[in-house]
């Protein structure tokens, strides 16, 4: 975990490196692998990932498939609460997710989602009085032509290690 923070930052700098990230997580993350999800910005303050128009993405009626378009929602959100938080301190999980469609998807989308280290000092500030935080985020999913295709709100449990039980 430790070595992602430094993919992610290496990739903040650097187009090659951004391609190399998506390479490893593509690997480190085989589930998502078919779905080419791939990280086209990425900052302090803000991921912006791309899911394609592929066929692997495609539902029945050639539209984006519902989960595709639900685990780019989890997949950039767990990744900027990851970039900014870090993976050395928090353990993250996500507790719920919900889905509302509006327009089916027939090109690529993005998904931006924005989290910066003034949301981090909150959860920081809340973790000092609880064991864990819960958070909801919002995510909208646009298409090509800015029709919004989906919003994801994401609730998440945030934990230090420090407070993680494993055993029974």
């Amino acid at each position: 975990m430790k070595q992602l923070n430094s993919f992610i930052n290496k990739a903040k700098k650097s187009s090659f490196d951004r391609w190399i990230l998506n390479r490893i997580l593509w690997r480190a993350i085989p589930f998502n692998s078919p779905h080419k999800f791939e990280i086209t910005s990425i900052t302090e303050d803000e991921v912006i990932i791309k899911m394609p128009y592929i066929r692997k993405n495609m539902n029945h009626i050639k539209g984006l498939h519902a989960c595709g378009l639900a685990t780019l929602c989890e997949y950039a959100c767990g990744l900027q609460l990851m970039n900014v938080l870090g993976t050395t301190d928090y353990r993250i999980i996500m507790k719920e997710l919900h889905m509302d469609y509006h327009f089916q998807g027939k090109t690529d989308v993005n998904v931006n989602f924005r989290f910066d280290t003034k949301d981090a000092e909150s959860i920081n500030s809340e973790l000092m009085f609880n064991d864990a935080v819960f958070k909801n985020f919002e995510l909208p999913v646009y298409d090509l032509q800015n029709n919004l295709v989906c919003t994801a709100t994401v609730n998440w449990q945030i934990k230090k290690w420090d407070k993680v039980k494993t055993k029974v």
